[in-house]
């Protein structure tokens, strides 16, 4: 499999490679500093996966992951990253994220994250995993393998449907999402739209309800990650 490495710390970049040439059927034929720069060199070397941080400049990973599986929705990119926010777990797997490893995990880790990516499965870190789960109130499954596969799969499912929320956001909640998003208070959005406060409230509460967040900041990162809003 052809990777490319999606990273702006140097040593990990180092690391990465010195891990991915020591793997066979496995070479590194590229390496992005930045979320932009990765779209770019994604599109013109095709690779068969991509190692994906969260944190880049430019473009930050889960927005550069959604626009390259717009291109090429058949490359494998699996989320590297010391984030561990269960809203960015979710917003990264609904922009198609194929794995979600944690760094500082063990190699072993990465390598099922490649395995799984090599046979056209998912994987999603044990360290995650729980957080994920109790955010979307599920019942708690243990990290073993075969769950794990699990794990990942329902939380894709779930990404995925939030990813689609936009189809069950009104025309009225998306614009008071929008305005969200851009740091608006309820006063603030009742006077932009003419609507009252209170109905701005209800707005809020079935939209926090439909992308199933428990606060405002949390809602307006989802959108954002989710692409519902610009």
């Amino acid at each position: 499999m052809r990777v490319l490495i999606v990273e702006d710390d140097a040593l990990i970049q180092v690391g990465l490679e010195q891990v991915v040439s020591k793997l066979e059927d496995f070479t590194v034929v590229g390496i992005a500093e930045d979320g932009y720069h990765g779209l770019q060199m994604a599109e013109s070397l095709q690779p068969d996966l991509i190692i994906m941080d969260i944190g880049l400049p430019r473009l930050d990973g889960i927005m550069a992951t959604q626009k390259i599986k717009e291109i090429l929705p058949t490359v494998y990119v699996i989320i590297l990253t010391s984030h561990t926010d269960e809203v960015e777990v979710i917003a990264a797997l609904s922009s198609g994220a194929d794995g979600y490893c944690i760094k500082g995990s063990t190699n072993n880790n990465l390598l099922a994250a490649f395995a799984a990516a090599k046979e056209g499965g998912t994987f999603l870190d044990a360290q995650i995993g729980e957080k994920v789960f109790q955010k979307l109130q599920l019942r708690p499954i243990s990290s073993s393998a075969p769950q794990n596969n699990e794990l990942a799969a329902t939380a894709i499912q779930e990404a995925n449907k939030i990813a689609n929320s936009k189809l069950n956001l009104s025309p009225r909640e998306l614009e008071v999402l929008q305005l969200m998003v851009e740091g608006k208070s309820n006063p603030e959005i009742a006077n932009l739209l003419f609507i009252s406060p209170n109905t701005v409230k209800t707005h809020v509460r079935g939209i926090m309800n439909k992308l199933s967040v428990d606060d405002r900041v949390q809602a307006a990162v989802l959108a954002l990650r989710s692409g519902l809003v610009s």
